[in-house]
């Protein structure tokens, strides 16, 4: 098996010896499945004998590797699933990145942030979202640099980086892009990107054009980051997105409306309650126990036979929330 260095000669465990020496096995079925047995064993005595099947000459092999050292955190860890991020097999490449992206060990960013900087716009991507949840400052400078990457998969990691740093240096470039870029999950990404973002024209300007996307995803996600942010001029925008054309833009919106407090949103609300999409009833209810008034009482106690018995719990709740505020 080309690339395995490791013998059964090098373990006093049984069954570590036994699995090594499937392993060396010429079919590489059998040392896929010898792998996949080697994930189910507990502690970390066999990481050495699934780094050195990174190097197998079978892609099924390499793929498997990759996936089952996603629980294993160390720069040799990393350092192996990197340089699968070149590999000539797609699903190596692919397993490589995801279980890269599940590694959450700090020091694993200076083994990744290199590759920022490649010609393949696959390993730029995959190490962007290896970084993205360590949260090293290390990694603001190539994301910010990447939002003007050609590749749109690219963008988009480099969004959701920017997205984790919360740095409010990146709020005008995310702005752009929330409104600007041309491909419309890059614009979705950066509306979420904004939800560390303090209150200011930009950001309002922004996440209402994005209100207003051709897009549905983007304008769900913008109704979304409204209501985090608590902006509470963008009421009259989320009161007309209760109308969007897709019932998820709606549900954003009415939970947005709750958090907002907003007394202009009961009668779109009260009129959510009785849409055909459940979880869009169970929202808006929730939206009017949030909000506290008692002028949504009539709606909510029509509301109690609803035939979803979660729309019903969230009824009660609300109920039970305007009886407590009056």
């Amino acid at each position: 098996m080309q690339g395995h260095t490791v013998t059964s000669d090098y373990y006093d465990d049984p069954e570590l010896a036994d699995l090594a020496e499937r392993l060396q096995d010429d079919d590489a079925t059998v040392r896929r499945i010898a792998l996949m047995d080697l994930a189910d064993l507990d502690g970390d005595a066999h990481v050495p004998l699934l780094l050195a099947a990174l190097g197998d000459n079978a892609a099924v092999v390499r793929t498997e590797a990759a996936r089952a050292l996603e629980a294993f955190e160390s720069p040799a860890t990393v350092r192996g699933l990197a340089r699968l991020l070149s590999d000539e097999d797609a699903d190596v490449r692919a397993a490589a990145a995801q279980s890269l992206s599940e590694l959450k060990l700090p020091e694993s960013a200076q083994e990744l942030l290199p590759f920022i900087a490649t010609d393949d716009p696959f390993v730029r991507a995959a190490a962007l979202r290896g970084v993205r949840e360590l949260r090293v400052p290390d990694s603001f400078a190539p994301a910010l640099a990447a939002l003007g990457d050609a590749e749109p998969l690219v963008r988009r990691e480099a969004v959701t980086v920017l997205g984790y740093l919360k740095r409010l240096d990146a709020v005008d470039a995310l702005t752009r892009l929330a409104i600007q870029d041309p491909v419309p999950e890059v614009r979705r990404a950066a509306a979420g990107a904004l939800g560390f973002a303090e209150e200011t024209p930009a950001v309002l300007v922004a996440l209402l054009a994005a209100l207003s996307d051709q897009a549905w995803q983007v304008r769900e996600e913008a109704a979304t980051t409204l209501g985090k942010l608590r902006l509470r001029d963008a009421a009259p925008a989320l009161i007309a997105a209760l109308d969007d054309a897709y019932w998820q833009v709606r549900l954003r919106a009415a939970r947005s409306l709750g958090r907002l407090r907003n007394l202009d949103a009961l009668p779109g609300l009260s009129a959510a309650l009785t849409h055909t999409i459940s979880n869009l009833r169970k929202e808006a209810a929730l939206a009017l126990g949030e909000i506290g008034s008692p002028a949504a009482l009539p709606a909510l106690r029509a509301a109690e036979s609803d035939p979803d018995p979660e729309v019903r719990k969230s009824v009660r709740l609300a109920l039970q929330q305007i009886g407590a505020a009056a």
